[in-house]
């Protein structure tokens, strides 16, 4: 067998292990040890485990995640995610839709200070769908909103997919993260203009709230929400000012974040505990599967899976947008299946070199293109995790209605991709100021 076969054989033994229910990473480090053991011998792949495994898991710039991943989960058991939802539903509560559109603004608040789609649609559907519910609003266009907006949470920085992602391409995670804040804004505008024109034409799927006045919105800023979003831009804004790694900045945001949390006596010491749990359970999760992706991509490297594909990509008598789009179709078929960070693991090492290095893409811009259409796999079927999420915060809806209800902010994501196709800027003009 060739090379090249042997490296499909594993690719197709990969996904029926994962149809298996293997956890994710164990599948992978489990075929990558096999096949480089196939390709080379036994003892390589021995010696080749030990050392990646080590220089990842030992890697100084991966503690980046536990200082973000902490900073989220201190964000979610203080209360900060209810005091956001509130701020947002005093500032827009009252026009139609406006309890879903305020829940957009809450999830892009809130993805900026926690960074993972899970604990966004987690917190935001506990706060919003009661309110949601007492004001009538359509059940599925309710659920499928909140679900919808926890993509933001991994769009707008910090973000633990655009850490993995910069980590395994060598590119700057601080350029990444203000990559990600003009496309998150505009994927939020375009899901309120989704739900906006779902209500003007059929006002009973979202009637009004009470109106509040400017007091009692600026009111709502009080209790810790304003010092906490200013440790947020201390703390991203001194990363893009270069006054910190990102590694510091995530162990400045963790720190402020708690200190505000106990001066105004917002954490409990249950909630604090819970923190540090969840934190180290969701770390240890996130570079487990760095480790096993390093592994699987080494079998891929010396199987010659990538260099044949992007052979074959630039071979294609195809313009390269035309490539990209078969590209990010693949991404979006594989998103229904597979877990957004594994399937970023899973694919760059094969991707990466076709769109940057064939074809020529900016490697930030593609970063950004790419954590967007895996985004889009934690809200559809079968995987749909941000659909489990909510149906496990409302058991009575089916899931079916949940997913129903989804496809309009689909075609927002769409939408935007195509816009960051046609305009790159979007995605590079930040960084771009960054290195002038």
């Amino acid at each position: 067998m060739t090379s090249l076969t042997i490296g499909l054989i594993g690719i197709l033994a990969f996904l029926v292990l994962i149809a298996l229910r293997m956890p994710i990473a164990v599948a992978m480090a489990v075929v990558g040890f096999a096949g480089f053991s196939f390709m080379v011998s036994p003892q390589a792949a021995l010696n080749m485990v030990a050392k990646e495994m080590y220089s990842n898991l030992s890697s100084y710039s991966l503690s980046v995640i536990p200082m973000f991943v902490w900073m989220g989960f201190l964000a979610y058991y203080s209360g900060i995610g209810t005091r956001l939802y509130v701020f947002a539903y005093k500032l827009i509560g009252h026009y139609p839709g406006g309890l879903a559109i305020a829940t957009q603004v809450a999830c892009a608040v809130f993805g900026a200070i926690c960074g993972s789609n899970t604990a966004t649609a987690a917190t935001m559907g506990a706060i919003a769908l009661p309110e949601m519910k007492k004001y009538k609003y359509d059940t599925s266009m309710a659920t499928a909103s909140v679900a919808a907006g926890g993509v933001l949470g991994v769009l707008i920085p910090p973000s633990v997919i655009f850490i993995v992602y910069g980590m395994s391409t060598e590119q700057s995670v601080g350029k990444l993260f203000m990559a990600g804040i003009l496309p998150g804004i505009l994927l939020m505008l375009l899901y309120i203009l989704a739900i906006y024109i779902l209500t003007l034409r059929n006002p009973a799927l979202g009637p009004a709230g009470p109106k509040s006045g400017w007091r009692e919105r600026l009111e709502s800023l009080r209790g810790g929400l304003g010092e906490v979003l200013f440790v947020f831009v201390i703390s991203i804004g001194g990363l893009f000012a270069g006054w910190f790694t990102p590694t510091e900045a995530g162990a400045v945001g963790a720190a402020g974040v708690l200190a505000v949390c106990l001066v105004e006596r917002r954490l409990s010491w249950e909630g604090f505990k819970k923190s540090l749990y969840d934190t180290t359970r969701t770390s240890a999760m996130i570079m487990f599967m760095v480790a096993g992706a390093v592994i699987f991509g080494r079998f891929m490297a010396v199987s010659r899976v990538p260099f044949e594909l992007a052979n074959w990509a630039g071979g294609l008598d195809l313009p390269s947008f035309a490539i990209m789009f078969i590209i990010i179709l693949i991404y979006l078929v594989l998103g229904c299946f597979i877990d957004a960070l594994a399937l970023v693991l899973l694919t760059i090492p094969i991707f990466y070199p076709v769109a940057v290095t064939t074809l020529g893409y900016d490697p930030i811009w593609f970063g950004v293109i790419i954590v967007m259409v895996v985004a889009m796999g934690v809200i559809t079927p079968p995987v749909g995790m941000n659909v489990y999420i909510i149906k496990g915060i409302v058991p009575d809806v089916p899931l079916e209605v949940i997913f129903k209800g989804v496809w309009p902010f689909l075609i927002a994501i769409l939408i935007c991709v195509a816009i960051l196709m046609a305009f790159p800027q979007i995605a590079t003009l930040l960084p771009d100021l960054i290195s002038q």
